[in-house]
Parts: structure tokens; sequence; C-alpha cells
């Protein structure tokens, strides 16, 4: 069967008339020349070139073969361009859309995005900043590519979950507050102290609720918000004492406050949500290894 090298052998003996000068061209050996035109000519059962006096003259039937070789070495460099403006990102889906966290909007995903487009410029990025309940639903409905959320029990059938990172309970503290001179914080510490919790009725709230009521400690909630960043940036401030994830702390650690262990301690998980049953694209793929570095330097 005739094979795309072969194919290249007969256009370059055409345009320079001799196995030497086509050895030199396409970086082979003289005889390795002579060898692929010999098996073009015995897949074809045709004679393409007269040997004469150490040149070789194409015969009619190797001029008019060379016009569809030359048309198909072109549409295979055709693909082979494709294929890699695919593995860049300059050809292939016009968008990535990628949910996450709202409390990762404002240094992480920008960091995460430049690191990105360094290999893929031509990839344009849609983010989605949500809830993890919305993030789930964007990802079952197939509206994103993928996810980054938080573990709160069972995803559904048409999720597919992989871990990328844990966090443990903290308290985030402005670096003068008082508290800041223990090395951890139990609930009884926290008596009528001020504090800045994540939004009622989501799981891992009310478990927070449930350590405090098993400690006897009625919680004094200054501040209640729906996201991390905010209860970090109110920290800061001095409004009070934020309890959260070590994972959203590290985030803001540029911010004037200090971690200590909130005991009793829990721990939670991390992962990058992908429709079930769809691999993704060359594109999205890089971008979720790009979301993956960056989770590696936020925590260090």
């Amino acid at each position: 069967m005739t094979n795309f090298r072969q194919l290249e052998v007969l256009r370059t003996l055409l345009a320079t008339g001799s196995t030497i000068a086509s050895a030199k061209s396409m970086g082979l050996s003289q005889s390795g020349v002579s060898r692929l035109l010999q098996q073009l000519e015995t897949d074809l059962s045709l004679t393409l070139f007269a040997r004469e006096k150490g040149r070789l003259i194409p015969t009619p039937e190797a001029l008019i073969l060379a016009r569809d070789a030359e048309n198909i070495l072109l549409g295979i460099d055709r693909f082979s361009g494709l294929a890699e403006d695919l593995r860049t990102g300059a050809a292939g889906p016009e968008v990535v859309r990628i949910g996450l966290p709202s409390s990762m909007w404002e240094d992480f995903a920008p960091a995460m995005l430049v690191d990105y487009s360094k290999d893929f410029p031509g990839v344009r990025i849609e983010t989605f900043f949500e809830t993890t309940t919305a993030i789930t639903r964007l990802v079952e409905q197939r509206i994103i590519d993928f996810g980054f959320l938080r573990y709160e029990g069972e995803t559904g059938p048409g999720i597919e979950m992989e871990p990328v990172a844990t966090g443990v309970s903290v308290c985030v503290i402005q670096r003068d507050h008082a508290l800041a001179k223990l090395k951890e914080i139990t609930p009884k510490d926290l008596r009528n102290i001020p504090l800045i919790l994540i939004g009622r009725q989501r799981p891992t709230r009310m478990l927070l609720d449930q350590v405090f009521k098993r400690a006897g400690v009625k919680q004094n909630v200054k501040i209640e918000t729906h996201t991390n960043s905010s209860a970090c940036a109110y920290a800061a401030h001095g409004l009070g004492v934020a309890i959260l994830s070590s994972f959203y702390a590290n985030l803001y650690r540029h911010l004037p406050v200090v971690q200590r262990p909130f005991v009793p301690q829990s721990t939670q998980e991390f992962g990058l949500a992908k429709p079930a049953g769809q691999p993704p694209s060359l594109a999205a793929q890089a971008l979720m290894d790009a979301l993956k570095r960056q989770i590696a330097l936020s925590q260090k």
C-alpha cells in the first residue's frame, strides 16, 4: 500500500532529478530514497522513472500521478497543521467554559489564566463564578466544560469528580487580635467573640453550628456572608473572627491576617467536576492542568 513517504520521494525526485539530491533534501540516505521509489513502483505496478546515465527521467505516468500526489501531500500538510493548531488552541473549540467559586475571582483566576494563555493564546475563556450548587448544575447541563467545587455530598450520575485539593477548618484573625497568640482555637475560646460565618443552610455551616452546640457555646454572629473572600476581608478589618477552610484562607494570605487551627478540626475536599462520559478537549484539559498548577502554588 502506498504511503505518504513514498509520495514525498516521487515529488522530490521530480524536482531534483537524482537520488543523491533527493536524499539530501529529505534527510535520508541515497539507498533509502532508492528503496522507497522501488516500493512505490512495485505497489503501483508501474515504471515511474527511466534510468539513463545516472539520472532519473520521469515517465509520462509519473508526471500524471505527480499531480494527485501533490494534492495528497498538501492535504496531509493541512491535516498535520490542523492537529498542531488543536494542540496549541489556535483551532478547535472557540471557547472553554469553567465554573469557579466566587472567592477565586480576585487573584487565583487571573494568575491561572495568565499561565494558561502562554500556551493557548487563541482560546477564548468564559468564567462562571457561582456557588457549589450552581456549578454542579452547570456541569450536569453541560453548559460548562468543568467546574471546581467543594464536595458537599453525593454528585449526580451525570458528573465525574477528580479530587485535586483538601483543606482544614481554621480561624482567620486580624494579626493583632488577642486570639492570635493561641496555637489553636476552640469554640470556648470564641465565647462572646464576634464571628464572621458563611451563610446559613449550607452543609458546612450546619456542621459548624453543631460543633458550637455540642460545646455549649452560643455563637455571637456579627456578620453572615456568602463568600470566603469577603469573610477574610472582614476579618482583616477587625470586624470579627472568620471560620472557614484553610484552602480559601490561603488565597488571602496577602491580607493582614493570621490563621489558627479551629478545633475540633474538620477536613474539606475539593475537586474538578466534569460531565460524565465526555472527554475534555485538549484546550479544556490544558485549562484544568493550569488550575491544578495554580492550586499547588496557592497552597504552599
